[in-house]
C-alpha cells in the first residue's frame, strides 16, 4: 500500500504556473510535470503530458494487472505518446510552437514501483535517514559539462545551466529513464521540479522528510522552503510512503 499527497504553488516570482501533477491511488499512479514555452503554452503542455499518460494506464489495464506485462517498457510508451500528441498539438496552433515539458512518474504494480524520467524534474528516495536522487537529470550541465571535467562551482552559474537536453514534446526522438524497484514499508518516494531541488538543498529535503510530520505537512514545508528562498519558479511536489 502507498499513501500520497501533492501538492503546487506558483512560487514568488511567476503569475502563472506552468507545473502539473497527478495522484490517482486508483491506478497506482503518480505524476509530475514542469512545462515550459510562451503564453499558456507551458500549462498546456504540461497537463496534456500527464493527462496522456493517465489515460493510456486507464485505458490499459494489462499495464498494471498482467503478469506477463514488460511494465517498464509500457509506461515508457506512455511517454513517447505522449511526447507525440504534446508535439501535434504544437504543430496543430502557432500559440503552443515551441512548448515542451518534463515529465517524471511513478505507477505501483504489485510489490514493484515504476520510475520514468524526461528532463529535470526528478525523483528522490528517502529511507534510513538518508535522501538518495534516483533520476538523472538530462540537463546540459549534467549530460555534458560535467562530462567536460567543469568543476561544480562553474556549473552552478554557467549560462548553460538551465538548458534541458530532453523534453517531451520537443523531438521524435524520445529518451526516457525508467527505474525499477521493491519499496520497503516506510520508503518515502519524492517527485518534484526544479522550482524545489533547484532551489532548495538536498540537507533541507531530507531534514523534512526525516520528520514526522503527515505527507501533506511535509509536502507544503517544502513548498514553504522553496517560497522563502526567493521562490524563483514554480514549485510542485508530490510524496509517496510505501506502508
Amino acid at each position: 500500500m502507498i499513501e500520497a499527497f501533492g501538492a503546487s504553488d506558483p512560487g514568488c516570482v511567476r503569475a502563472n504556473n506552468e507545473d502539473y501533477f497527478l495522484v490517482e491511488p486508483s491506478l497506482g499512479l503518480y505524476l509530475v510535470a514542469d512545462g515550459m514555452g510562451g503564453a499558456q503554452a507551458g500549462e498546456h503542455a504540461s497537463r496534456l503530458a500527464v493527462e496522456t499518460v493517465r489515460d493510456i494506464i486507464r485505458n490499459n489495464p494489462g499495464i498494471r494487472n498482467n503478469p506477463g506485462a514488460t511494465v517498464p517498457d509500457q509506461l515508457v510508451e506512455a511517454f513517447v505518446e505522449a511526447n507525440q500528441r504534446v508535439m501535434h498539438a504544437a504543430e496543430s496552433d502557432p500559440d503552443m510552437e515551441g512548448m515542451g515539458t518534463t515529465l517524471v512518474a511513478a505507477l505501483q504494480r504489485g510489490d514493484d514501483l515504476i520510475i520514468a524520467s524526461v528532463g529535470d524534474s526528478r525523483v528522490y528516495l528517502f529511507e534510513q535517514g538518508r535522501l538518495r536522487q534516483l533520476t538523472e537529470d538530462q540537463t546540459w550541465v549534467n549530460e555534458v559539462g560535467r562530462r567536460l571535467g567543469l568543476e561544480e562551482a562553474m556549473l552552478k552559474n554557467h549560462p548553460m545551466r538551465h538548458v534541458l537536453t530532453m523534453a517531451v514534446g520537443v523531438s521524435d526522438q524520445l529518451r526516457v529513464h525508467s527505474y525499477q524497484l521493491q519499496p520497503s514499508p516506510g520508503l518515502q518516494v519524492l517527485l518534484c521540479t526544479d522550482g524545489l531541488h533547484g532551489v532548495t538543498s538536498e540537507r533541507e529535503i531530507e531534514k523534512t522528510l526525516a520528520s514526522q510530520d503527515t505527507l501533506e505537512a511535509k509536502c507544503r514545508q517544502l513548498i514553504a522552503s522553496a517560497r522563502a528562498q526567493g521562490g524563483p519558479d514554480n514549485i510542485t511536489a508530490v510524496l509517496l510512503r510505501a506502508a
